[in-house]
């Protein structure tokens, strides 16, 4: 865990969940593993106030907790899922794109919350709807109940592990912490719930759809409470499915832009029909016959059989193998190298980092050491093709930097330099690690800066809040436009050029944590299919 990424994970638990949390999830990233007491007297926090924080920490399964062979249940903190926090608009533009608002609501609700019964979830994205729905319209639970079955199907949400039967009925001593435990098969099982109901506009604070006061309402009595249908069972945005998906679509742009709409159509449904089949770690995809790819390609798509073999083969023939033959029954079987096409991703990244931040003269030799994989200076010189004086000045200043590194092979023992070859070579790996680092600080550093301007201009931002109001409750009792417009006033032009400028720039560093994030999720994605495999 570098400084960089703990910092980063301590800006994004402070902007979610406020300082205390943020204290004790960046003690518990620091330190690893910790009773409750401990993290109490380390942070100097009061002992209510860590179980709360812990319990916020754990819902968002930010945190886990485990029971060692004394009793003792030790919090430790998740920090990759700390930072999949930076993903999250990324998680619910995709679910608005595959599924439209409801699906986008329903991924909302379950990252805000965590873990959420479906029965809420459904009755709250209903509710949210028919706020947004001309007056008269409502949103039925039932339309958004057939989208969070759809988004289950596609493993996009899962179930939560739960506590085993068994352990509540145990007549013994309670243990110290429940076992968690889920059956895989049971992981995407929907439950059969008759939602009967639709979306309900909010009230007004004073008074109900009865349009009595609050006041002289009697209290209800909470005994006679209908059981809730699906109580116990919550579920969860499933972040892996997710990342998949972004994966998949990387690799098909990739194969758009090195060839043509139609590789990639062909590619995108490979990739659809073997995207719930194949884990989210694998190197390959399952074999798909060149019939099934075929009878799977979309509607309307109108290529023959004999076209689709001749595309399929030219993937296959191509040097990055993103597509590659695995035997010939069924007209041919194929799988898509997930591995080698993070690889090649990878390797794109890097190069364009090399060339936006030296100039294409060191992304050439930055290139020609990746081909050859190892050189010597003077054929560096000679194989790009580059004066001696600058190709030694642009290679010290990629091998200052990590881009490319510096092999030594003596010829004796006693390793001196003039016996002793130096060869230039590049790691991926170590490259990528390298590169991740720096995102992480150029992310931690884009939110330090928007934090700064909205604080900067907090008074400013405001007034604007408190005439927005004013305006919003004079247009609902309707009021003239004269009045209005003497309340508009009321926000000088200076102020307003202020206003402009500071959204211009926050939607700017917005934009950029988001561009950075997808390098991070590239390189993220590289590192770890390389390390499964070592």
């Amino acid at each position: 865990m570098t400084q960089a990424e703990i910092k980063l994970c301590s800006l994004l638990l402070q902007e979610h969940f406020g300082e205390i949390v943020e204290k004790i999830g960046v003690h518990l990233i620091r330190t690893g593993g910790q009773p409750l007491r401990v993290i109490a007297h380390d942070t100097g926090t009061s002992l209510d106030q860590v179980k709360k924080a812990l319990c916020v920490l754990i819902q968002h399964n930010l945190v886990i907790h485990q029971v060692h062979k004394r009793g003792v249940v030790e919090y430790e903190a998740q920090c990759s899922r700390v930072l999949r926090m930076l993903r999250y608009p990324r998680y619910i533009y995709t679910a608005k794109t595959l599924y439209s608002d409801t699906g986008e609501l329903i991924v909302e609700e379950l990252l805000l919350n965590g873990k959420m019964t479906m029965s809420a979830v459904v009755k709250k994205v209903a509710d949210r709807l028919t706020e947004t729905m001309e007056d008269g319209k409502t949103m039925d639970y039932a339309e958004v109940s057939n989208t969070f079955v759809r988004l289950v199907d596609t493993h996009f949400v899962q179930r939560c592990p739960l506590v085993p039967a068994t352990e509540n009925s145990d007549t013994g001593p309670p243990p110290p912490a429940p076992t968690l435990v889920i059956n895989e098969k049971d992981m995407y099982l929907v439950p059969k719930l008759s939602l009967i109901g639709k979306g309900k506009r909010r009230r007004s604070s004073d008074e109900d759809a009865t349009g009595e006061p609050k006041a002289k309402r009697p209290k209800q009595t909470t005994d006679n409470k209908e059981p809730i249908p699906d109580d116990g069972i919550y579920w969860q945005a499933n972040l892996d499915r997710f990342h998949q998906h972004f994966r998949d679509q990387a690799i098909v742009s990739a194969v758009a832009n090195r060839m043509d709409q139609t590789s990639s159509e062909i590619v995108r449904t490979m990739l659809r029909m073997s995207e719930v089949t194949t884990p989210s770690g694998a190197p390959f995809t399952q074999p798909l016959s060149s019939n099934e790819i075929f009878r799977s390609l979309p509607v309307g798509y109108n290529i023959s059989k004999q076209v689709l073999d001749q595309y399929l083969t030219l993937l296959a023939d191509d040097p990055l193998e993103f597509v590659g033959k695995s035997g010939d029954s069924g007209g041919g079987m194929y799988v898509i190298n997930l591995h080698k096409a993070l690889g090649s991703l990878a390797t794109a990244t890097l190069e364009s980092v090399v060339q936006e931040r030296f100039g294409s003269r060191c992304a050439r030799i930055f290139r020609l050491v990746l081909q050859k994989k190892h050189l010597e200076q003077k054929q560096v010189e000679d194989f790009a093709m580059i004066p001696a004086k600058e190709a030694k000045d642009m290679l010290y200043k990629m091998l200052s930097e990590n881009f490319i590194s510096l092999q030594e092979i003596p010829k004796t023992p006693d390793h001196a330099p003039s016996r002793t070859f130096y060869l230039y070579t590049v790691s991926i790996l170590s490259a990528a690690r390298m590169l991740l680092h720096r995102c992480c600080k150029s992310v931690a550093n884009l939110i330090e800066r928007r934090q700064f301007e909205t604080k900067e201009n907090k008074r400013l931002l405001e007034k604007s809040q408190r005439v927005e109001a004013i305006i919003a409750s004079m247009q609902a009792t309707g009021a003239e436009e004269a009045q209005l417009q003497e309340i508009e006033e009321m926000i000088t032009a200076p102020e307003r050029q202020q206003l402009e400028t500071l959204k211009r720039n926050v939607n700017k560093l917005d934009a950029c944590e988001i561009q950075v994030d997808e390098t991070i999720f590239l390189l993220e994605s590289y590192i770890e299919s390389t390390m499964k495999r070592q």
